[in-house]
């Protein structure tokens, strides 16, 4: 059972401080951020991927995932080949890190795709992506973030009509679909539906919606995250369990809370 951390909203003024935290809090693992491996200019990505590896290594750390910064919210042509080809190289990068799956968007909305159209959109993408990532061994984990991926049909229309749950899936984060404004009791029922697809995950808990939400340690907010985990255990999933904690409690003290709780409801 593989326990981790997400680098955001967490001590380290650099990646190796950030690093060194994650290391002495117990963690296993940790999800990195698209500029950590391929800042924003960079034309050789592989180098800096090969530095992050060796920080990984020496300390005994391993790489869950790497968000990819994408848009799939999009259909013309060029940008759909823009988005597969950059994404492609994006997968040979984490590569270098022993890392297998990249945590992908779902897109930001924009007037030249209409919402009726953001799961085909989205599926377009995918299919495309699938056709390398497949045989890489690669994973793309849709991330259920921001306005277009946190609408529960879209993500669901979208994961079923690609169809490819080992290789194309989602990173299930408990609170952002509370966080997009669906209730409580859709939110279980969504946790029993994405559960075969999920790839990765970020465990988060909170209160609220969009203006009035309150980020909170595990177990402390109003999220069912027992049900989330049963779901997802349950339909097959033993990948990692990376928490992300959005609450006002600094130096690390939420973080190492949500590791506890993970410890004490998930092994």
């Amino acid at each position: 059972m593989k326990y981790g951390v997400i680098h955001y909203n967490a001590p380290g003024s650099t990646l190796e401080e950030f690093l060194d935290w994650v290391a002495d809090s117990g963690f296993d693992c940790t999800e990195l951020q698209c500029p950590d491996v391929w800042p924003k200019g960079e034309e050789n990505p592989e180098k800096v991927a090969e530095k992050v590896a060796k920080m990984l290594e020496t300390r005994g750390l391993k790489c869950s995932a790497v968000s990819s910064h994408n848009d799939f919210v999009v259909l013309a042509a060029e940008d759909v080949e823009y988005q597969v080809a950059r994404m492609k190289r994006f997968a040979k990068v984490i590569q270098v890190l022993g890392c297998d799956t990249l945590r992908t968007e779902g897109g930001s909305p924009k007037d030249s795709v209409p919402m009726s159209r953001w799961a085909e959109a989205m599926t377009g993408c995918l299919l495309r992506c699938a056709e390398w990532a497949e045989p890489m061994g690669v994973k793309l984990a849709v991330d259920n973030h921001g306005i277009v991926s946190n609408n529960i049909k879209v993500m669901l229309d979208t994961l079923r009509a690609v169809n490819l749950p080992k290789t194309i899936g989602t990173n299930l984060d408990t609170m952002n679909v509370r966080w997009y404004g669906n209730d409580l009791v859709d939110i279980d029922q969504y946790y029993r539906d994405i559960a075969p697809f999920v790839l990765h995950t970020h465990m988060k808990d909170g209160f609220g919606w969009r203006e009035i939400y309150r980020g909170a340690a595990l177990g402390e907010g109003e999220i069912n995250l027992k049900l989330a985990v049963e779901c997802t255990k349950a339909a097959g999933y033993d990948g990692p369990w990376v928490a992300e904690y959005e609450g006002p409690e600094g130096d690390g003290v939420g973080y190492r809370k949500c590791l506890a709780w993970m410890k004490a409801n998930i092994s």
